[in-house]
């Protein structure tokens, strides 16, 4: 690792700790205590071993099962091919019929000391290997995955032929492969603006119909090229690569929000226009940051040095929010965009270490860990306060490769126990016979039919890394760079010819720019880093007494009193949009020591509130029916913030019908028969007041919504009332049935389409309704709601719209 020279010591003195106000305890039992004390060698040695032999198990089924197709599809225990495996849409963009898992895998075959069957591995290579196929291929994926890897596979075998003398027959055939599909890739870049198309035929260029009105690509796509063309082209001469790849750069660079120096997420490469402008470390944008930083380290080039700064403060200011990391609109960065966090941000962390700012990639690395921990895996989005939004795991080496540079800057421990929980994870949930499977939904460990070539060039190699010692392997890893797909390029590509210059003399830069690079400090505390947030998942807080101070129960957001005392106390407060906020807790922040301590009591009780904040029974509605010869059936359902409640003696009875589609956040395909009935949808997608706008501008006279998460039951989850957008234009009562309450109405309504159903009020409850008291009953309900949910609507008017997940309340 290149020590980034000129540069100065600036660590982030800024510890947060982020409180997302939830009943995320609920799992707080099974989140296992880690393990803080030193691994012993032998444990060590039985890991690398053990993660050694989980390659050898997952590269055995490609190669025996699969070979030469590019991927395994671990379930089927065959070969996943472009054009002959069922299409899985753009998701098959990255296949090319050119073996790619192998490819991929190359390099990690010498990182296992595995020279002869790295050795045949090559000869099938240069043997099997072509690229004029008539495909449409990612640009972005066949850079990173085909190129990076004959790259590093060539500059292995080099090295081994120097080092091992073997190999000797080896003439820099990968490398002259890699210069083939590094010119099929070329015709991408020809665009107005220098950024490349997202796609390109290898055959034929961009002189496809398919692709004559492309004009979309992401930022990572268009800027994660840099690093694998410049070693092309100072590897074979060839000038062209390095070029396009920097014009890239540069066009993207210029394209930058100049306010907030932040970057959207998708572009039109004629024009250089935003198409989607949300701004964040995660899906679409990732390692665009991750190639500032590394080209500056591979190439010397300064101006990445200073354009990673420049990002990482922007970063660090406005999406760093204490240890989470929260999309943004880059040209309004303080407007959040979205309600969860995806999993490829784990990556970041790692990023951080090598840009020498350790503290909050400890946090970060901290909050996965524990997000990990609580569902087994990362799933592929989680939402702020760490539920599941996304199910899926598709084995993503991003977290483990976070683990495994800050165990080496840290000589840490605790991450050698964070990485034996990964591998056991993966061991337990998601080996099978032919490889490893994809998790499908970390709820149910339900796999899915497939392994991406990352898995055997990331994952294992990482994994296998983290527990390996410097005198294990036939390299000195610290000579070496890895790219994004965790390919090895030496640092010695930086001496062989610079095609850069001095960056005052093309922009503007000064030395604010060069600030916050250094190496990491050894041994950098890292567990008082993290003791602040051990318990950040589980909201558990510590006590002390103290006599005067403002209670959460106590708390209103309009009273400008308490929302100086909350100030005071470090409490800051994140608008999500909608009409929510999040509450963000810092000991740095707060006006005193004594005043962070209270901070710490108002979140903790904040968290208990939150968890006892159920819908009384005075707001529970019901769905009746009676199929003949059957008794009647009643399923308790949840009311909504929106529309009217049934109270008292009020009901509606009606047949129901399901709509189409089932989600209603597109225009409806029934509304003719969903007139006058009561419609069943789907939760999920769009919210539950435009689903309601939707069948009621159809003519329906109800709706019932039912959740789209498996197994939940009143009787094992919190109910909750949908909230809506503070619009009074619903017109009829809408309610809510968790999923195994909704199974006994679709299938009744399923088997008897005329079966008359009724909603009304709890029957044993309704006489509350009518009752005097309930108007002044209600109005304190809705004060402490207000006080006990995770947010609340800066307004005149206390509003109770809970956000113990966004998906619970306002994001179905």
């Amino acid at each position: 690792m290149r020590t980034l020279s000129g540069s100065w010591c600036f660590l982030l003195h800024y510890v947060a700790l982020a409180v997302v106000l939830s009943n995320c305890d609920a799992k707080a039992d099974h989140i296992p205590s880690v393990p803080t004390h030193n691994m012993s060698h032998k444990e060590r040695n039985e890991l690398k071993e053990e993660a050694r032999e989980m390659f050898y198990h997952a590269y055995g089924a490609y190669m025996e099962k699969a070979y030469p197709a590019d991927e395994l599809m671990p379930l089927s225990c065959t070969g996943r091919y472009r054009g002959i495996t069922p299409s899985r849409g753009d998701l098959d963009d990255v296949l090319g019929n050119f073996s790619m898992t192998l490819v991929d895998t190359l390099d990690t075959l010498v990182i296992l000391g595995d020279l002869e069957e790295f050795e045949r591995a090559v000869k099938l290579v240069i043997k099997d290997v072509k690229f004029d196929s008539d495909i449409i291929v990612s640009v972005f994926e066949t850079n990173i995955r085909m190129v990076g890897g004959l790259l590093s596979a060539h500059i292995l075998a080099e090295y081994v032929q120097k080092q091992a003398d073997v190999m000797t027959w080896y003439r820099g055939e990968l490398l002259e492969m890699a210069k083939d599909l590094g010119y099929r890739l070329l015709p991408a870049f020809n665009t107005s603006t220098g950024i490349p198309h997202a796609r390109v035929n290898l055959k034929h260029g961009m002189k496809v119909e398919a692709l004559r009105h492309s004009r979309e690509t992401c930022t990572a796509c268009a800027g994660t090229i840099l690093l694998e063309f410049a070693a092309l082209s100072r590897l074979s001469g060839e000038p062209i690569f390095e070029a396009k790849a920097h014009a890239a750069m540069d066009a993207l660079w210029k394209m930058r929000h100049r306010s907030s120096d932040l970057m959207g997420t998708v572009l039109n490469v004629h024009s250089g226009d935003w198409i989607r402008r949300e701004s964040g470390v995660g899906a679409g944008i990732d390692s665009y940051y991750e190639y500032c930083l590394k080209s500056y380290i591979l190439l010397g080039d300064e101006r990445y040095l200073a354009r990673f700064n420049r990002h990482y403060n922007a970063i660090m200011k406005y999406i760093s929010q204490g240890p989470m990391l929260l999309d943004v609109q880059m040209h309004r960065p303080h407007t959040k965009t979205r309600n969860f966090m995806d999993a490829l941000l784990a990556f970041w962390p790692g990023l951080q270490v090598l840009s020498g700012d350790l503290k909050p990639a400890v946090q970060t690395h901290e909050m996965l860990y524990q997000v990990m921990q609580m569902h087994t895996f990362i799933p592929e989005a989680f939402t702020y306060d760490f539920q599941v939004h996304w199910g899926q795991h598709h084995l993503r080496p991003e977290f483990i490769e976070s683990t495994y540079f800050l165990y080496r800057a840290t000589g840490d421990h605790y991450y050698l126990q964070a990485g034996k929980k990964a591998l056991k994870a993966l061991q337990k949930h998601a080996k099978v016979p032919c490889g490893y499977a994809a998790v499908n939904d970390v709820r149910t460990g339900k796999h899915e039919d497939r392994m991406d070539s990352y898995v055997l060039s990331e994952t294992f190699k990482y994994l296998y890394l983290l527990f390996s010692d410097p005198s294990d392997l036939l390299l000195n890893i610290e000579n070496f760079i890895f790219t994004t797909e965790a390919h090895l390029l030496p640092l010695t590509l930086g001496q062989l010819g610079n095609h850069t210059f001095n960056i005052k003399e093309h922009e503007e830069g000064n030395m604010l720019d060069f600030m916050r690079s250094c190496p990491s400090p050894n041994k950098l505390f890292p567990e008082t880093v993290r003791r602040p947030l051990r318990d950040l998942v589980t909201g558990v807080c510590p006590r002390i007494s103290s006599a005067k101070r403002l209670r959460a129960a106590d708390f209103q957001a309009s009273n400008a009193d308490h929302l100086r005392t909350v100030y005071d106390m470090g409490i800051t407060m994140v608008s999500l949009g909608e009409g929510k906020v999040q509450l963000l807790h810092s000991f740095f922040n707060a006006k005193s020591p004594e005043d962070a301590e209270r901070g710490l009591i108002f979140m903790q009780e904040m968290v208990e509130l939150s968890k006892s904040n159920a819908i009384p029974k005075t707001q529970l509605q019901e769905v009746s029916f009676q199929r003949s010869g059957e008794e009647l059936q009643v399923l308790k359902a949840g009311p909504s913030h929106f529309g009217p409640e049934l109270t008292g003696d009020m009901s509606i009875s009606q047949r129901a019908v399901f709509a189409s589609p089932s989600k209603v956040c597109t225009s409806l395909k029934n509304s003719r028969e969903l007139k006058g009935r009561i419609a069943i949808l789907e939760r999920g997608d769009c919210t539950f007041v435009d689903k309601a706008r939707r069948v009621q501008a159809a003519g329906s006279v109800a709706a019932i919504v039912y959740d789209n998460t498996p197994n939940t039951s009143i009787d094992n989850q919190q109910m909750f009332a949908m909230s809506g957008d503070g619009q009074d234009d619903v017109k009829i009562p809408v309610v809510f049935l968790f999923t195994r309450e909704a199974e006994v109405l679709l299938a009744a309504v399923k088997a008897d389409p005329k079966l008359e159903i009724t909603l009304r009020a709890v029957k044993e409850l309704s006489d509350l309704h009518s009752s005097s008291s309930s108007g002044a009953a209600a109005k304190a309900y809705s004060q402490k709601t207000e006080t006990k949910t995770e947010s609340a609507q800066t307004s005149s008017s206390s509003s109770s719209s809970s956000s113990s997940s966004e998906s619970k309340s306002n994001k179905p």
